[in-house]
């Protein structure tokens, strides 16, 4: 379980394929400090397994699911990319609970500056649309942040946006996004949770 409190960015330094999978390697002195084999680190809201480690780099491997499903499709040496450990039992919960489980991902519409301020907004499919809310939480490649506003049900175009200040601009590669980018997102776990459930009543059914 993460937070969504990038701890730093990092840089994916080697890119290996797979049968059906990729090995990847990032570059992150921080996370790995105390990291060990089989520990989760998130990778820009995508939760990962190191397989191994150095002093400043760890390697995970990447299944061809995971890789349909998140951006990481399209990560090459260089990319830029958002990391976080796991949670300590004990710590405290500063962003929200994250899980890592990335639902798919969204598309940059709007980058626009508000004062001290950036609202970003993001265009996003109608299956997934439901699970955001108005002041709701959201996980955009790996950070945890506050909808701001969400389309009406009726425009076909479903967006939501969010405001970032200039802490979390620096802080993760979110102040590097523009128009025509794509981001992982994961809903929260409590939407999807009633989702399912409603879907079964919807249905005339319980499971």
């Amino acid at each position: 379980m993460f937070t969504g409190l990038v701890e730093e960015v990092g840089e994916i330094t080697a890119i290996v394929p797979t049968d059906n999978s990729v090995r990847l390697t990032v570059r992150g002195p921080k996370v790995v400090a105390d990291a060990g084999h089989g520990d989760s680190i998130c990778v820009s809201g995508v939760c990962l397994t190191v397989v191994e480690k150095t002093a400043d780099s760890f390697t995970a491997d990447v299944m061809g699911q995971t890789l349909a499903m998140s951006t990481l499709d399209a990560a090459a040496q260089g990319t830029k990319v958002n990391l976080e450990r796991a949670a300590e039992l004990g710590s405290r919960l500063g962003g929200h609970i994250v899980q890592g489980h990335v639902d798919g991902t969204a598309e940059v519409l709007e980058v626009r500056p508000s004062g001290d301020w950036t609202v970003i907004r993001f265009g996003l499919s109608r299956e997934l649309a439901p699970l955001l809310v108005d002041k709701g939480s959201i996980t955009v490649d790996g950070t945890s942040l506050t909808v701001s506003a969400v389309s009406p049900v009726t425009d076909n175009q479903q967006w939501f946006e969010v405001s970032l200040i200039p802490e979390t601009l620096v802080a993760t590669t979110l102040g590097q996004r523009a128009i025509g980018d794509r981001v992982n997102i994961e809903t929260d776990i409590v939407a999807r949770h009633v989702e399912r459930m409603l879907a079964f009543h919807t249905e005339g059914g319980r499971s």
